[in-house]
């Protein structure tokens, strides 16, 4: 490659492919490539309304680009709303599910390709999400998470193929506005007496202890569980309280725990 031709950047890398690809053409190869085209153009519509880029979209993947982290994950959260809505109206062996990773890196631009480890990264991070779902690296989420109105869910440290450092993943939590507000008014817990750990808040101005926080959490959640006779409201269910601004939410939270438990 000619350094002549090429320059580098920090780029927000966007990547997507569709989860069983390959089965939905072998049943029906119409009614697939109708379905991923329709779903390809939807995705490239959001992603120019949110100021990305579409860089390739090859067979199922998607490859964009965004200048803002802030504008990329509000676009992931809005394609995978939208796809959702799209696919509750097929019958359910033709639904087409998207995973999709987010990350933040430097990566070497030549024309309108783009290419790096920072590629790389984010579509290893694409192939650690779930079906339908959103994981970010912890460079995206560390610029996100006061600026946008979702929580996130961190996965803890992964290692990925031919990737020499952990990473560190965080899922978006695409419903958790209304999730939140459900548990807060429908918590219900076992006959017996309850307890539920919720996430502690990093007082530090070091963004590394995050993860510290996180680990208290899990550990404390994981002794408690131990204890028989002893009912402890799952991680994932108390982690939906990470990052909450609402402090009447969390007094409601505590209020109904109190009530629970006093009969």
């Amino acid at each position: 490659m000619d350094q002549g031709t090429f320059k580098r950047k920090l780029t927000t890398i966007f990547t997507t492919d569709a989860v069983g690809y390959s089965k939905l053409m072998g049943d029906n190869e119409a009614a697939t490539v109708k379905t991923i085209t329709t779903y390809q153009k939807i995705m490239a519509d959001l992603i120019t309304q949110h100021c990305g880029r579409v860089i390739d979209s090859p067979g199922d993947n998607l490859l964009a680009e965004f200048g803002s982290v802030v504008d990329a994950v509000q676009c992931a959260v809005a394609i995978q709303k939208e796809l959702q809505i799209r696919n509750d109206e097929l019958p359910e062996n033709r639904r087409m599910l998207f995973r999709i990773g987010i990350n933040l890196g430097d990566v070497i631009q030549e024309g309108e390709r783009i290419y790096g480890d920072g590629v790389n990264i984010a579509a290893r991070i694409e192939g650690l999400a779930e079906a339908g779902g959103i994981c970010i690296s912890r460079s995206i989420y560390d610029q996100v998470k006061n600026n946008i109105n979702v929580q996130f869910e961190y996965l803890g440290e992964k290692r990925a193929k031919n990737i020499s450092d952990p990473l560190y993943l965080y899922k978006v939590l695409i419903d958790s506005n209304t999730r939140a507000q459900k548990i807060s008014n429908k918590l219900t817990f076992p006959d017996k007496p309850s307890i539920a750990v919720l996430p502690f808040e990093n007082m530090s101005a070091d963004p590394d202890q995050e993860f510290f926080c996180d680990g208290i959490t899990e550990e404390i959640t994981s002794r408690l569980a131990t204890i028989t006779g002893l009912g402890v409201i799952s991680r994932t269910s108390a982690m939906q309280y990470s990052n909450l601004c609402n402090r009447q939410l969390w007094i409601d939270c505590f209020n109904q725990i109190n009530r629970t438990l006093c009969h």
